[in-house]
Order: C-alpha cells, then structure tokens, then sequence
C-alpha cells in the first residue's frame, strides 16, 4: 500500500472501508451525481456494499485507490475520488472523482485532485495521468483544467448516460507539466 491516508488545508482523503458503504450508497443515490455517472443509481445497500467490496479488492491487488473525501474541520463526508492504474509498462492512471452536489462549487474537487496527482506522481512514479468527463459537465471540465489538467480528445457518442450517448473530453497531465 503506497498511502492509506491524505491531509490537505481542508480535506482528508482516506481509502474506502467497508464501514463507507452506506455514505457511499447515500452519494451514489443522489439524482445530480448520477446524471454524469455510467455507474447508474443502486437499487439497494447490497449492490453498493458489493462495489465497496470490489474496490477493496482492487486497493488491495493495486490496480485502483478508492478514497473517501472529507472535510478535516466537520469531518463532513463529500465524495470520492480515485485512481485506476493501467499497464505498468506505461506508467499510466486513470483518475475519477464523485461529489455530493452540496459541496459543488467550493474548490474542494480541484483541491482534492490536485493532492491525488501530486502524490500519484510522487509514490507510484506515473509518468502520465489521464481523465475524461462528458462535454456537458461543465463543472468537472472546471476542475480538470484548474488541476493542470490538458484537453488531449474529444470521443464521439462514447458515455452511456441516462439522457443518451454522450461525447466524452479526454484531459491527461504528465509527470512534468
């Protein structure tokens, strides 16, 4: 396990337990986070309890660190965000976020991508991080680009969203930016 935990000014960033579920399935069941989401709204606690555990699962092969965001002075739960990691020969990530739209609009996802990227170039010596969101998701857009993130892509009817086929922005950072 390379960290289990991060603090930043406001956020503490904290890899998933099996004890996150319910918050988990209380973000996950929120209409204005599922709009941008291919993960869909849960029908029930088992169904998220069983991606909690899938997460672990992957935390513990290291192939994604799921972490829980928090406020460090409420200890208010905000959301997740993650990295996935690709073929070790390429020292790639793949990052993604989720957060409760309560928190929307407080630079609290570019804080808490920020401290991901640094600390996933640092500790897992990635030479390129990658995301996308969909063309709609004005807000994620704000935080790719405001991270240092560059637009690289633009995929065509690629995102199966509730509304339909959406275009996908495809933003990546490399080690040296």
């Amino acid at each position: 396990m390379f960290y289990k935990k991060t603090i930043t000014k406001r956020l503490c960033l904290s890899l998933v337990e099996k004890t996150d579920a319910q918050k988990i399935h209380q973000l996950h069941s929120i209409p204005e986070v599922d709009k941008f989401n291919v993960l869909g709204i849960p029908d029930n606690i088992k169904i998220t309890e069983m991606i909690v555990a899938k997460w672990i699962d992957f935390i513990r092969l290291q192939k994604e660190y799921v972490f829980t965001i928090e406020t460090v002075d409420k200890k208010d739960f905000i959301g997740l965000i993650a990295i996935k990691i690709g073929n070790p020969k390429y020292k790639i990530g793949e990052v993604w976020y989720k957060l409760n739209p309560s928190f929307w609009g407080k630079g609290y996802a570019t804080e808490a991508l920020k401290e991901i990227l640094r600390i996933d170039f640092e500790k897992l010596n990635l030479h390129r991080i990658e995301a996308g969101c969909a063309i709609d998701n004005i807000g994620s857009i704000r935080v790719l680009e405001k991270s240092g993130m560059n637009k690289e892509g633009h995929k065509r009817k690629v995102l199966p969203l509730k509304s339909g086929w959406s275009d996908n922005y495809e933003y990546a950072i490399l080690e040296e930016d």
